[in-house]
This record gives C-alpha cells, structure tokens and sequence, in this order.
C-alpha cells in the first residue's frame, strides 16, 4: 500500500541520528498515526522517546508484548500501542 509508507516515521537518535534497527538494515521507523495516538498519552516528546526506547530495548531483548500484534508491527510500533491501550507508562517515582 503506497499510503502507508507515507505513514512511516523515522526514529530519531539521542543526537538527531537515525538509530540503527536491530537487523543493522537502517533507522528504526514507527507508523506516525501511532506516535500523534501516544502523544496524546504522554505530551511531553522527551518522556514518550524515552519510554518507547526502553520498551523496544526490552522487546528487542525478548520480552513479550502487552498487546496483540501482527507481523507488520516492528518493536516501536508495538511499544507505541501499549502507550496507546495504557498498557505502560512513565514511572514518575523514576522521575526527577
């Protein structure tokens, strides 16, 4: 589908980088109704990059999603929809 890769965003690294995925194969993306969707949840841009770079890490280190996933759905994307079902957040006692 043409219209979904225009739906694609690239995830930006701590310096402004593209973080390379996983697989090495390029920047990490995530779909950008997703993060409009998580913003709402958590409005500040600094804590949600924080809380989904955490959460691909854990998912990338095996741990299992919170939320239903099909094989199109990379880490970020998962990461985003558990912000999204409320199924993670913000630990504010972690928080300065």
């Amino acid at each position: 589908m043409a219209d979904e890769a225009s739906n694609i965003v690239a995830f930006p690294g701590a310096e402004g980088e593209s973080k390379a995925s996983p697989s090495g194969k390029g920047p990490i993306t995530m779909r950008s109704d997703l993060v409009e969707k998580a913003s709402e949840i958590i409005p500040e841009p600094p804590r949600l990059i924080n809380l989904v770079s955490a959460r691909v890490k854990q998912l990338n280190m095996g741990r299992t999603p919170l939320v239903e996933t099909d094989h199109r759905m990379g880490a970020a994307d998962i990461a985003l929809t558990e912000i999204i079902e409320e199924k993670i957040q913000v630990d504010e006692t972690e928080e300065e």
